[in-house]
């Protein structure tokens, strides 16, 4: 298990969510559920987010709570296997032909079309 100040130290992403209704802003850390604040402004809000972090850190170590280390890009290898229909091979090698692109690019482009619709 690592020190208060080891975890303080580590990169959690850090979310910061105007506050339309009150004003100020929200902060969270996915990674730490439950830690939450806010601030009247930015930098009050990131002041009071490392205030919170801390306490968050420091009630689960005395708790005896698992704490979460960021997720890092680095757990990724950008690759994964995906079986599909025959049908659908066969429209995807069709459409990335007539776009010419291999069918890898136009399966991301694909991808990245719809994951960014989702966020959006």
């Amino acid at each position: 298990m690592r020190t208060i100040d080891e975890y303080m130290k580590l990169p959690y992403k850090m979310e910061i969510i105007p506050d339309t209704e009150e004003g100020g802003y929200a902060v969270s850390f996915p990674d730490l559920p439950g830690c939450l604040t806010v601030g009247d402004t930015i930098e009050e809000a990131i002041a009071n987010a490392e205030d919170a972090k801390r306490a968050w850190i420091e009630a689960a170590i005395e708790d005896g709570i698992s704490i979460s280390e960021p997720d890092d890009l680095e757990n990724y290898s950008g690759q994964f296997k995906l079986r599909i229909p025959k049908s659908l091979h066969k429209s995807l090698s069709e459409h990335s032909k007539a776009e010419g692109i291999s069918m890898n690019q136009y399966c991301l482009y694909l991808l990245t079309k719809n994951d960014s619709a989702y966020l959006g």
